[in-house]
């Protein structure tokens, strides 16, 4: 599976595309930082961010987009960018049919270095191992969308399966409630009319 991280944001946007091998094999394809001028008019950065996510969606053609998803920070105006940014990058993926998953900061961090707590640069580090890079990615926001795509490869699985058993388990529990109005319908009628399980008296 080929996947597209974005690491989101308007004055830096990381896109890192990795593909997934046998087991937990990784692959690096491309890695590049979008940037956008701060004094520009947001909606002409919001078009200069959609238009790098829709040439690397053409370009590398990747089978789901991985995306980070945006919590609360102390500085509104940066959160806000943030997920206007998200916002554009998963439209732009919705347009074609790609599914589109959004991951904690915390999920990426402990995917990728064991512990949802660890720091950039630990990050950077073992992103720059698992792929088997001879130069760390920089900036950070590079290293980061790489780290996404890493994150979703390897949860995607384990996403999948959890899916596919809540499916089973939402199934099962239908035809139990099916089998029970089915067995209530074959029910005597008691002396009022309703349903019963006995003889009436």
């Amino acid at each position: 599976m080929r996947v597209f991280g974005v690491d989101p944001g308007l004055t830096r946007c990381g896109f890192g595309v990795v593909d997934g091998g046998p087991g937990r094999t990784v692959k690096p394809v491309a890695v590049d930082v979008v940037r956008t001028p701060a004094d520009e008019d947001l909606a002409v950065r919001l078009l200069r961010l959609s238009d790098a996510v829709e040439e690397w969606l053409d370009r590398y053609r990747p089978q789901a987009v991985a995306v980070e998803r945006v919590f609360s920070q102390h500085n509104v105006r940066t959160a806000m960018g943030t997920a206007q940014a998200g916002g554009v990058v998963a439209l732009s993926a919705a347009r074609r049919g790609l599914p589109v998953v959004f991951h904690t900061p915390s999920e990426v961090k402990a995917a990728v270095t064991g512990s949802g707590r660890a720091d950039k640069a630990q990050v950077t580090t073992m992103v720059t191992k698992l792929l088997g890079l001879k130069e760390a990615p920089r900036p950070a926001d590079a290293a980061d969308a790489l780290a996404l795509a890493i994150c979703h490869l390897w949860r995607a699985p384990m996403r999948a399966r959890l899916e596919e058993a809540q499916a089973r388990a939402a199934e099962l529990a239908r035809a139990h409630r099916a089998r029970l109005a089915q067995a209530s319908a074959r029910l005597p009628a008691g002396p009022t009319g309703a349903k019963t399980g006995g003889k009436t008296k």
